[in-house]
């Protein structure tokens, strides 16, 4: 699910129906048995807005390893962004807090005394999540004018081949089993690819005209010619409704922009994927490389895992002339969970499945989850993985496994690195507008998960009498407001902060 479109259904959890449920507990007095705590949390779930809802819920205490209370802890539900915990968990177990992701520049041969480089360059991705023309701050270089300046420095001057974007690292479809349609035009249903860059999205930004009936002014963020924006939006008179439609097509890169926008409206903003993401980061890195001042005289193009079945490419035999790394998983899965950023988990899922099985799949990388999952002893009868983001309709978990998941983390070496990049109540990423002012904030960290009808949170908390607590929360089949789910998963965990008892 996308952060955007969480927060967006988190920030409504402030309506005041859910506010005022949310007061209404808080100014109970704090549950001080365990029976008490069990009462307060069945009261919520027999509520008339969860009539219909399906519920699934498992406290334990990490302290004295007991269940405390229970709802149905062992069916399966749809986990939505929960899936991400399974993926940074197998990854910083399997691959450890310092892995790092390359991406390299290859050439057959080093450049010659004129600096001409004969043959195609190839830009060679490894799934790095973190390649991006956004991070031009303070002076620093992106990535791509990164990796064009060591070119410059190895003395490469004029290009007489094509920019080949090499995503053959990844192997398998660039969707995911189980996504919907209508999420792949937008930034959390981007395609997958072992050369991603600006996480394979642009920016789009339509402002109003100067006067009535002329087109509206769209902007893309990086600017570049990769989509085609087809513009039939036009500006019109004070007052009038604002009504944008987007459309781009599943197979091509043609943006067509429909509808009217007032005059004094303040704008449209969107993040729209790009197809076919290795291509794209070709591009770009052609325009880094003439922008530094290297001649290419082919064009920018692509090579998948197909392609290289037929011509195989044999890094030990080529010339890597540049490279750069990533920052440290410990400081990616951060980014990942407390944004819930979807595309970082599914290149790490693949990731997995190239560096312990040989293969850059989707299936490669869920069965290193299921190995560890089998390793840790976790209640795993019928649940059913199918992606590393949770984007997919078709994954179901039980509350149970993901507290077995979480219990083991909490007792795993790099346990702390795996805590601590969960958002935090009231504090930052996804829960950042949540459980603000309970006993919840700056207390709990766990990881959100919405799609629709369904709304998660599984994660840790502390007691007032300072037990640790571990907890997932999961509503599926919720068809009424957003606010009402979300405003009790909030309460359910101010009610486990508040709890005063042993």
């Amino acid at each position: 699910m996308s952060a955007n479109r969480e927060r967006r259904i988190l920030i409504s959890v402030l309506l005041f129906i859910g506010l005022s449920h949310q007061m209404a507990a808080y100014a109970q007095p704090s549950p001080r048995t365990v029976r008490q705590l069990q009462r307060r949390i069945e009261e919520i779930l027999r509520r008339p807005e969860f009539a219909t809802t399906r519920w699934g819920i498992l406290i334990e205490s990490l302290d004295r390893g007991i269940v405390l209370v229970q709802h149905d802890a062992h069916q399966l539900f749809t986990p939505a962004s929960n899936v991400k915990l399974y993926t940074t968990a197998a990854a910083l177990v399997r691959l450890g807090p310092d892995f790092r992701f390359r991406t390299s520049v290859y050439a057959q041969a080093p450049p010659d005394e004129r600096g001409h480089l004969e043959g195609d360059v190839i830009l060679y991705g490894r799934g790095d999540p973190n390649l991006s023309t956004r991070t031009l701050t303070g002076g620093r270089l992106t990535p791509f004018y990164s990796l064009a300046d060591q070119l410059v420095r190895a003395g490469v001057r004029e290009i007489f081949g094509d920019i080949v974007g090499d995503e053959s690292y990844f192997v398998g479809p660039r969707l995911g089993v189980g996504w919907e349609w209508d999420d792949l035009q937008w930034y959390y249903g981007a395609e997958v690819s072992a050369l991603s860059v600006d996480d394979n999205f642009v920016d789009l930004i339509v402002q109003p005209g100067e006067r009535e009936g002329e087109p509206v002014r769209v902007i893309l963020s990086p600017p570049s010619s990769y989509l085609t924006v087809m513009n039939r939006a036009v500006t019109t008179a004070t007052g009038t409704p604002q009504q944008i439609a987007i459309e781009r097509g599943l197979q091509d890169n043609v943006l067509e922009i429909r509808g009217t926008m007032p005059r004094e409206s303040l704008g449209y903003r969107a993040a729209i994927a790009v197809h076919h993401p290795a291509l794209y980061a070709a591009t770009l890195f052609r325009e880094a490389l003439l922008r530094r001042g290297i001649r290419v005289h082919g064009r920018a193009v692509a090579v998948d895992w197909k392609e290289r079945r037929a011509r195989p490419l044999d890094l030990g035999r080529m010339v890597e002339l540049a490279h750069v790394e990533s920052p440290p998983l410990r400081e990616e899965i951060r980014v990942l969970n407390k944004i819930s950023q979807n595309l970082h988990a599914e290149l790490l899922l693949r990731v997995l499945g190239a560096e312990l099985k040989g293969e850059g799949s989707d299936e490669k990388g869920l069965e290193v989850i299921r190995e560890l999952l089998a390793e840790i002893g976790a209640r795993t009868s019928g649940v059913r993985i199918r992606d590393g983001s949770g984007l997919s309709r078709l994954n179901l978990i039980a509350p149970a496994t993901t507290v077995d998941l979480l219990r083991f983390m909490d007792r795993h070496e790099h346990g702390a690195v795996f805590r601590e990049s969960l958002p935090i109540a009231g504090v930052d990423g996804t829960l950042e507008r949540r459980m603000g002012g309970t006993p919840a904030e700056g207390n709990v960290r766990a990881k959100t998960g919405t799609l629709a009808y369904t709304y998660t949170l599984s994660g840790y908390v502390t007691t007032a009498r300072g037990e640790r607590l571990v907890f997932s929360l999961m509503v599926n089949h919720h068809t009424g407001e957003a606010a009402h789910a979300l405003a009790a998963l909030n309460e359910l965990c101010a009610t486990l902060a508040a709890f005063a008892g042993s």
